[in-house]
C-alpha cells in the first residue's frame, strides 16, 4: 500500500515508523521543507506549496493533527475521494489493549494524568498517549494493560474505527473554530469519541455542561454523568466529603475537595478507570499524591493577603470564565490571539474587579469591562495588577486567547507572567 503521510513533526514521523515497519510504502510531505530533514533517506519526500500530482498513485493519507483539514493536501485528498486517517486511527488499528480516551475543550491533560496515575496505582501497566505528547503509533508492539489516550478535536477529526472502552467527554464549548470552521464541526470532531462505542462500553460526561451533553446524543454507550458539585443520579460527585462512583466512596485531598474543577475531573477520571480495571484503593492513593500539570490554575504565591494565579492554559472563554468563578474577586489579565471566539464575554464575570488587556485582543477584553486597562507587556501587566489588588483578591492569568502574537506558547507566557510576579515580589 502506498501512503502519503502529511506533516513530518512528532506525530508525523511516528506514523512513518510505524507504516514501515508493517511494509509499506511511504511518501512524506511537509509545507515547511526544513522539516523534512533526516526523512529524506529511502523514501520520497515534498516540501513547499502542495501539488495534487503528488496523489496520484497513493492508496491512504494520514495526516498530523497540526495540519488544518482545510489544508491544501487534505482538501485536494477529499476531492479524491481518499480515505485519511490520523495518527489516533492508524495506531488503534495496530493495537488490542483496551482503550480510555480523553477529551473536551478544557481539562483533557489534567484528567489524563490523573487517569494515569489512578491505573499506576491499582498495579495496572498503563501509559498516556495522544495529544499529551507521546504518539499513539509508538505504543504498538510494547506490552500495555491499558492505554490513556489525550484526543484532541484535531485527532478525532480523522478516525473512523477508533473505539475506546472506555471515554470521557468533559466539556464542549466553542474553540479552534479558525481548524473546524464552525461549531457543528467542531462539536462533531468530539463527539466521534464515542462513534464505535457500544453498550459494553462506558461514557463518562460532564452533567452540568451543555456542551457535552449534547455531544453524547446518540451515544450506544453506557452513560456516566459526573459532576463537580453533586453526585448525579447513577453517577459520579462529591457527596459527604467522599468521591463517590456508584456504591464507591474514594477520599479525596482536603484542599480541593471544595475545589469543583478539581471534583469534576476526579469523579470523570474515577468513572473511567474503574470501568478499565482501577480499584478504589488506587484511586484514593492517586489523588492523594495528584498535582496538576503547570500553567492551570498554579499559584504561584501569596503576598500580602493576595493570591497570584498562572492560568495560561485557559486559552478560551470557557476554560478563563470557569477559573474565574473559581476564586473569589479577581483582577484579570487577559488577552492575546483571539481564535475566531466570543472573548468579551469574560469581562462581563461579575467577580472581576479590574481587567489588564495584552495583546491583540487585550482591546477587546478592556472595552467590555466595568474597570480595565490596556497595557503592552506582562511586565507592565504585573506592575498595574499589583497596584489595583486588595488583600483577599487574586490577580488571575487566564488569557481566553492563543498566546502565538506575544510568546512562543502558553506554557512561555505562564513562565514570564510567573518571572515577572517573584521579581516584584521577592527582588
Amino acid at each position: 500500500m502506498n501512503v502519503l503521510v502529511v506533516g513530518a513533526a512528532v506525530s508525523g514521523r511516528a506514523a512513518v515508523r510505524l507504516l514501515e515497519s508493517q511494509g509499506e510504502q511511504v511518501v512524506v510531505y511537509d509545507a515547511d521543507p526544513g522539516a523534512l530533514e533526516g526523512l529524506e533517506e529511502g523514501r520520497r519526500v515534498h516540501g513547499g506549496s502542495f501539488d495534487p500530482a503528488w496523489l496520484q498513485g497513493v492508496d491512504l493519507v494520514v495526516t498530523s493533527p497540526g495540519v488544518p483539514q482545510h489544508a491544501a493536501p487534505l482538501r485536494a485528498a477529499l476531492e479524491a475521494g481518499l480515505t485519511i486517517w490520523g495518527e489516533l486511527e492508524l495506531a488503534s488499528r495496530h493495537l488490542t489493549v483496551p482503550l480510555l480516551a480523553v477529551t473536551g475543550t478544557n481539562g483533557k491533560t489534567t484528567v489524563t494524568q490523573m487517569a494515569l496515575a489512578m491505573l499506576q496505582a491499582s498495579g495496572r501497566r498503563a501509559a498516556a498517549v495522544g495529544n499529551i505528547g507521546v504518539p499513539m503509533t509508538d505504543a504498538v508492539g510494547a506490552d500495555w494493560d491499558v492505554l490513556v489516550v489525550e484526543a484532541s478535536s484535531f485527532q478525532l477529526r480523522f478516525t473512523s474505527g477508533f473505539h475506546p472502552q472506555a471515554a470521557v467527554l468533559l466539556n464542549v464549548a466553542p474553540d479552534h473554530l479558525d481548524w473546524h470552521g464552525d461549531f457543528d464541526s467542531y462539536l462533531a470532531a468530539k463527539a466521534a469519541i464515542h462513534r464505535n462505542q457500544g453498550p459494553d462500553d462506558v461514557l463518562v460526561y460532564d452533567a452540568d455542561d451543555a456542551g457535552a451533553r449534547r455531544a453524547i446524543s446518540g451515544s450506544q454507550a453506557r452513560l456516566l454523568p459526573v459532576s463537580g458539585h453533586r453526585r448525579p443520579e447513577g453517577g459520579a460527585g462529591p457527596e459527604e466529603g467522599g468521591l463517590w462512583v456508584g456504591d464507591d466512596r474514594m477520599e479525596v485531598p482536603a484542599a480541593p475537595a471544595g475545589d469543583a474543577i478539581f471534583m469534576v475531573d476526579a469523579a470523570a477520571a474515577a468513572g473511567a478507570v474503574l470501568a478499565v480495571g482501577a480499584t478504589p484503593a488506587g484511586i484514593t492513593a492517586a489523588l492523594a499524591g495528584f498535582r496538576p500539570p503547570q500553567h492551570r490554575r498554579e499559584v504561584v504565591g501569596v503576598w500580602d493577603g493576595v493570591t497570584w494565579v498562572d492560568d495560561s492554559k485557559a486559552t478560551n472563554p470557557h476554560a478563563a470564565v470557569a477559573a474565574i468563578r473559581a476564586c473569589g474577586p479577581v483582577v484579570l489579565i487577559a488577552g492575546g490571539r483571539n481564535k475566531g471566539l466570543e472573548v468579551a464575554a469574560i469581562s462581563a464575570e461579575p467577580s472581576l474587579r479590574h481587567v489588564i488587556g495584552i495583546g491583540e485582543a487585550g482591546p477587546e477584553m478592556v472595552a467590555a469591562a466595568r474597570a480595565g486597562t490596556l497595557v503592552g507587556t506582562m511586565d507592565e501587566a504585573v506592575a498595574l495588577a499589583n497596584r489595583v489588588a486588595r488583600p483577599g483578591d487574586t490577580v488571575l492569568l487566564a488569557p481566553g486567547c492563543a498566546s502565538f502574537d506575544m510568546f512562543d506558547s502558553y506554557a512561555h507566557r505562564g513562565e514570564v507572567f510567573a518571572v515577572a510576579v517573584r521579581r516584584l515580589k521577592e527582588g
